[in-house]
């Protein structure tokens, strides 16, 4: 009985123990392509990747966006860079604080050499304005930026504006006109600060323009800017990324579901014509 007993709690440390050990490993991984990333494209790396993970002993969920802690160790990470060393970071981020993503961004744009953001699938709202401060944006065919149009607490800040504008002042109560105060303020100061980082790559007439589709609530916070457009606004920006951009993203799993939602079979790099089974010609599986 003992045995048994023994063996029970031995299971249950190594199942509680193994998200963590899986979860090293990986790290491992991801450093050891990121260094050979580096040594091939003679480049700094650096990635800002928010996704749902697993971590800690149980494995837990856990979901981030832009905070004060990532902007002082990307900041660290540029600091630490040497000017003539070219700057590659890779975005991954549905966004979070101004401020955090501000610092990000001054820092990059204050970068002597060149520096380039990877965008895989999507940078929102903060990761937008961080990838503006870059001198070149690769992206994804599919991948998408965002407006950067500022929220406050659950709602867009030109909404609240214009929620007052279009009421009596004297049937509005105190609350709501201070919310209105801050929100034209904040989307004065983000109209700003974006069109700052634009006349780094457009006259000033188009930074205007561009600065104000981007910050002033013309679309919902969640509207996806595809590459193809931003292309026409002038930007610097790229459609198609790098291979090893995207192996490094693989070593960004999402967190496991009891019944994942998305499944397919992994195909082999094909050498040649990429043929199915039980079309003409095909070949039958052995």
């Amino acid at each position: 009985m003992n045995f048994v007993l023994q063996w029970f709690w031995i299971a249950i440390l190594v199942l509680s123990l193994w998200p963590l050990l899986r979860q090293q490993q990986v790290e491992r991984m991801r450093l050891r392509l990121m260094r050979r990333i580096q040594a091939a494209r003679g480049s700094r790396l650096i990635t800002l990747i928010h996704r749902q993970e697993a971590w800690g002993l149980l494995g837990l969920i856990g979901r981030r966006f832009i905070t004060i802690e990532d902007s002082e160790k990307v900041l660290r990470a540029i600091r630490t860079t040497p000017p003539d060393v070219p700057i590659d970071l890779i975005l991954h981020t549905p966004g979070g604080l101004v401020l955090a993503a501000e610092q990000i961004a001054q820092a990059l744009r204050r970068h002597p050499a060149r520096v380039s953001v990877y965008v895989p699938h999507y940078a929102m709202s903060g990761g937008t304005l961080v990838a503006l401060a870059a001198d070149e944006i690769w992206m994804d065919e599919n991948a998408v930026l965002g407006p950067v149009d500022p929220q406050l607490g659950q709602w867009p800040a030109a909404s609240i504006v214009r929620a007052v504008e279009q009421k009596d002042r004297n049937r509005v109560d105190d609350e709501t006109l201070i919310m209105a105060d801050l929100a034209r303020k904040a989307l004065q100061q983000v109209r700003d600060f974006v069109q700052e980082l634009l006349r780094d790559h457009l006259d000033e007439a188009r930074a205007a323009e561009v600065a104000d589709r981007l910050t002033q609530g013309h679309w919902t916070h969640d509207y996806p800017l595809e590459c193809r457009r931003l292309q026409e606004w002038g930007l610097p920006v790229r459609c198609g990324l790098p291979p090893e951009m995207y192996a490094l993203m693989d070593l960004y799993p999402q967190a496991p579901e009891r019944r994942p939602s998305v499944q397919y079979v992994p195909l082999p790099a094909p050498a040649g014509r990429l043929r199915l089974r039980g079309a003409p010609g095909a070949d039958d599986d052995r």
